[in-house]
C-alpha cells in the first residue's frame, strides 16, 4: 500500500499484470506488457493554442493537487469528472457515471478530440483531464484502483516533452513517450513519472471504457 508519504508499506506489491477482465480490451503482445502506442504524428500545436488561449487556465481548478498527495506536483484542467450526483454514497474510485466538466467548455477542439476517438476505439467515454508537469516534479507510484479503473482503458496522448521524451513507468517497464504520440498503458500496476526535462510536460489523459 502506498501510505500518505507516498512510501510502500504493508502489503506486498504484486508488480504483475493484472488478471484479464472480461470486458477489458487486452494489451496485444508486442515489445512491451504494459505499453501500447496507438498512434503517433498527432498534430498538437491547436490543442496548446487552446489551453494558451483561456487565461489562467492551469490555476481554474486545483483539486487534483490539493486533495490527491501523489499528485501533488501537477497542475491539471479537468475536462470529464466524476458525476457527483451519482455517488450514493461510493467512493469516488467506484464512481463509473461522468459527465463533461463546465471548465470543458474552455476547450471544443478537446471535447472534439475525446468524442471522436472514442467512437473511432469503440469506447465509452469516462473521465478526462488536461495535465501540466513542471520540469522537475514527478508524480509519485501509485496504483489507480476500484471499480471505476478495473474496466476502463488509460490514454495518454502526449501534447508537449521534452527532446528526450516524456518518461512514464509501470510495474518492471518504462517508455519514453515522445510529442504527437498517444499512448495505452496498465494504470492498474504500480506506476510514476517524473519530468527530468527543461520543459513542461503537458499530457491529455483519459479513460475509456470498452463496449461489448
Amino acid at each position: 500500500m502506498i501510505n500518505a508519504n507516498n512510501e510502500i508499506s504493508g502489503e506486498e506489491i504484486d508488480f504483475s499484470p493484472p488478471k484479464k477482465h472480461p470486458h477489458l480490451v487486452p494489451l496485444p503482445e508486442g515489445p512491451w506488457k504494459q505499453f501500447e502506442m496507438i498512434k503517433d504524428g498527432v498534430d498538437t500545436a491547436p490543442f496548446l493554442e487552446e489551453i494558451a488561449s483561456v487565461e489562467g487556465a492551469w490555476d481554474l481548478q486545483k483539486g487534483r493537487q490539493d486533495k490527491i498527495p501523489v499528485q501533488r506536483e501537477a497542475k491539471s484542467i479537468p475536462i470529464r469528472g466524476m458525476r457527483k450526483s451519482k455517488m450514493a454514497g461510493r467512493k469516488p474510485v467506484n464512481v463509473h457515471e461522468s459527465r463533461f466538466t463546465y471548465t470543458s467548455q474552455k476547450f471544443p477542439l478537446a471535447r472534439k478530440f475525446l468524442e471522436e476517438f472514442a467512437k473511432e476505439w469503440g469506447g465509452e467515454l469516462s473521465r478526462a483531464k488536461l495535465v501540466l508537469l513542471p520540469p522537475g516534479n514527478r508524480v509519485y507510484p501509485h496504483i489507480d484502483r476500484g471499480d471505476y479503473y478495473r474496466i476502463r482503458d488509460r490514454f495518454h496522448l502526449i501534447l508537449q516533452t521534452g527532446e528526450q521524451g516524456s518518461w512514464l513507468r509501470t510495474a518492471d517497464e518504462e517508455v519514453r513517450m515522445k510529442t504527437g504520440e498517444l499512448w495505452r498503458f496498465n494504470n492498474k500496476g504500480m506506476h510514476e513519472a517524473h519530468n527530468d526535462s527543461d520543459t513542461d510536460r503537458i499530457h491529455f489523459i483519459f479513460d475509456l471504457k470498452p463496449i461489448g
